[in-house]
């Protein structure tokens, strides 16, 4: 069984910690390590985070190896620091708002066994039949590109992740160009097991106004406007 380190950068994610950390808690087999980067939250995540982790320690309960540190705003900053101080020989890069699989790391083990990185199928939580098919047309775009997004719960070796530099540092679409380097590289394992991550962003702006903004978006990185110029219309 290959040793997983979990990687999950927070920003104000107070209200999603609770449910994260009952989900992770609950992976059988567990993995070996957990690392929190925040980015600078200013609600309770912070005091969450190392209530959880002191109280782990008081109970001599602490099966996996639960870190926190800090860094810069950034996904993709937050999450090279992250893997800088992981120990397992798998990284995998979890979202807050997304919980796993109970048998991920026995998943991520055996795929890793003929692969070198992949990503789960997502499925967005919410009964509304638009979003369930949303969830089917990211995986099914995610077979044929080879491409994957951050809500599908990247995995990738250790070693892999080195020789690569880790993720791209730009403000978005990191995970697009990091999964456009791996590629080059190997094929990915793309796991039929499912991911299930929050419907906040589509419930809050309108599901076809979060589509048809996505779709552009992508199309306007795909021919070369600026990840910082895309991360301005994205949180507009």
């Amino acid at each position: 069984m290959a040793t997983v380190s979990i990687i999950i950068p927070v920003l104000n994610e107070a209200d999603n910690l609770p449910l994260l950390f009952d989900n992770i808690n609950r992976l059988n087999p567990n993995p070996q390590q957990v690392i929190v980067v925040d980015g600078g939250s200013n609600d309770d995540s912070i005091d969450i985070i190392q209530s959880f982790i002191n109280e782990l320690i008081l109970d001599n309960n602490r099966k996996i190896d639960w870190q926190m540190t800090e860094s810069k705003a950034g996904r993709a900053l937050q999450m090279n620091t992250g893997a800088a101080l992981a120990t397992g020989e798998v990284l995998l890069f979890l979202h807050a708002d997304t919980q796993l699989p109970l048998n991920a790391i026995e998943s991520v083990s055996e795929a890793m066994k003929r692969a070198e990185w992949g990503r789960f199928d997502v499925q967005i939580a919410s009964r509304q039949p638009t979003l369930r098919l949303v969830s089917q047309m990211i995986n099914w775009r995610s077979r044929l590109s080879g491409i994957a997004t951050g809500d599908q719960a990247i995995f990738i070796s250790q070693s892999l992740f080195k020789q690569i530099g880790g993720y791209p540092n730009q403000a978005l679409m990191e995970d697009i160009e990091l999964c456009k380097q791996l590629k080059g590289i190997a094929k990915p394992a793309c796991l039929k097991s499912k991911v299930i991550t929050s419907a906040r962003r589509w419930q809050q702006h309108g599901t076809w106004r979060i589509i048809i903004l996505m779709w552009h978006l992508r199309f306007d990185y795909w021919r070369g406007v600026s990840a910082d110029n895309i991360k301005a219309r994205y949180y507009k």
